[in-house]
């Protein structure tokens, strides 16, 4: 029997929240966050790589005198910009194929495959980047194609593993990853940069990638009934939840009805206004904790890093409680969503404007951690809202979605470095400024189009008819393609 919207599924047997291998999707969700770990700590290495890259350097000699070496790479804020954009440029042309791909091959695969590529070019790049500014920008471009994949075919993993009422609190602890590589990344490669010299950044994390890659293809499986691990009461559950296990492999995707829907375009502008913000601060944070506060490359990475260790705090508690809204029926999945999201993107704007003007410090620092740990919220609003409105399409609309949101990773550090010439705090307040804008625009365009319902044209029975209809018209009879009763 088919578990209604309104009737829980049967639960499992109970085991301890620590006795994550006991329960074989909490297992592919803690191996997926340390994928996006590894996803983002292979991303955001260079923001903390360029600075080392680019400083002078006091040298003090036996005789102790001091002289000012220059940089190892001359290269101008505008340079600087289009080199941390690059990865991007790369990154936007696999969205949609990555979602397409995954949808028909298994997302465990695409994921996989995506970041060892992504991490066997890291170990590449220092020799690349002394080569030729243009050989770095290069390698970077096909990262970005291969990493590329990574969150579009994460939907076709959620589509046959997550359980409805466990959907955001297991792809928020899988997203989560994100921010925990990113504030491990950012001080470890300040570290490193310091004691071993930059390249060393490249070669530590791009072999920790490759280790986890053999992980994930040991362990996970491409859905809960290829799993020799699973146990048969677990199996049962995770089939009656979805109650789509064993449908049709070949989807048929609505294109017309997916591009003029309101709700997934609502998600498409909000997955845009989000990348813009995060993607301002995970550029050129470090720079600006330089330019502002003149910090030594150390604390710089450190103090980078406090803000995503919010979000890593915070996105769990934001799954957790979004789930429990909805499980409870105290909000419905559209509000909690629309709550979720327009919230995050409100306490993004204050922070950040409160960020730039206070202009001290422990303030901005203190600013800039409640925007970004807050503004997570987002995440249990428009990150998930695939599943609630096309669970069968998510992967390709997260496809379409994360192609166009990347067009912030391209063009937010590339205004950032036609802004910030000279580094004063006048620059860094346009770039808040254009940044908060962005937000409120995100803000009002979900609030008003957003929905947490499953949309007509997704549902399994109007693509079982219009299947049907296809049989008719070429003469075949099909009876699986019957609806129900």
């Amino acid at each position: 029997m088919v578990a209604s919207a309104k009737t829980h599924p049967i639960r499992t047997k109970v085991y301890p929240n620590w006795m994550f291998w006991k329960k074989r999707r909490y297992v592919v969700a803690t191996l997926a966050f340390l994928g996006f770990f590894n996803v983002y700590a292979l991303r955001a290495n260079l923001s903390i790589a360029i600075v080392a890259m680019t400083e002078t350097k006091n040298v003090t000699l036996d005789n102790g005198t001091i002289i000012t070496t220059k940089p190892e790479f001359d290269w101008d804020s505008k340079t600087q910009g289009l080199v941390l954009s690059s990865f991007f440029y790369g990154y936007i042309t696999t969205q949609l194929f990555g979602g397409w791909l995954s949808a028909r091959i298994g997302g465990k695969r695409v994921f996989g495959v995506g970041i060892a590529v992504t991490a066997a070019l890291t170990l590449l790049t220092p020799v690349l980047a002394q080569a030729s500014v243009y050989f770095l920008l290069t390698v970077r471009i096909i990262e970005g194609i291969f990493e590329g994949v990574t969150y579009p075919c994460i939907h076709a993993v959620w589509s046959r593993w997550a359980p409805p009422f466990e959907r955001t609190k297991l792809a928020t602890l899988a997203f989560s990853g994100s921010y925990v590589g990113t504030v491990i990344s950012m001080p470890v490669s300040a570290y490193l940069a310091e004691a071993l010299e930059w390249p060393s950044i490249f070669y530590f994390f791009g072999v920790i990638a490759l280790v986890w890659c053999v992980v994930w293809w040991w362990f996970v499986a491409e859905s809960p009934d290829q799993d020799p691990r699973i146990s048969k009461q677990e199996l049962d559950y995770i089939k009656e939840s979805l109650a789509t296990v064993g449908a049709k492999k070949t989807v048929q995707h609505p294109w017309k009805k997916i591009l003029t829907s309101m709700p997934v375009w609502a998600i498409v502008a909000s997955h845009f206004c989000d990348n813009w913000g995060f993607y301002t601060l995970l550029t050129q944070l470090p720079t600006f904790m330089k330019d502002s506060f003149n910090f030594e490359l150390g604390k710089t990475g450190f103090m980078s890093g406090l803000p995503y260790l919010a979000m890593a705090i915070m996105i769990q508690f934001s799954g957790h409680l979004a789930d429990w809204l909805r499980e409870k029926e105290i909000l419905t999945t559209t509000l909690v969503r629309k709550i979720f999201n327009c919230g995050a993107f409100i306490a993004h704007i204050i922070f950040m404007l409160a960020a730039i003007f206070w202009l001290e410090p422990t303030a901005t620092i203190i600013c800039l951690t409640l925007a970004v740990g807050l503004g997570v919220f987002a995440w249990s609003g428009f990150g998930v809202n695939y599943l609630d409105i096309a669970p069968q399409h998510a992967s390709v609309i997260m496809g379409v979605s994360n192609t166009i949101a990347t067009l912030a990773g391209i063009f937010s550090p590339t205004v950032t470095g036609y802004i910030v010439t000279d580094g004063t705090a006048e620059q860094w307040r346009i770039v808040f400024y254009i940044a908060s804008g962005v937000f409120l625009f995100g803000f009002i365009f979900y609030g008003l189009f957003a929905s947490g319902e499953l949309q007509p044209w997704a549902t399994e029975s109007e693509e079982k008819k219009e299947l049907e209809i296809k049989n008719v018209e070429t003469g075949h009879d099909n009876a699986s393609c019957e609806p129900k009763e």
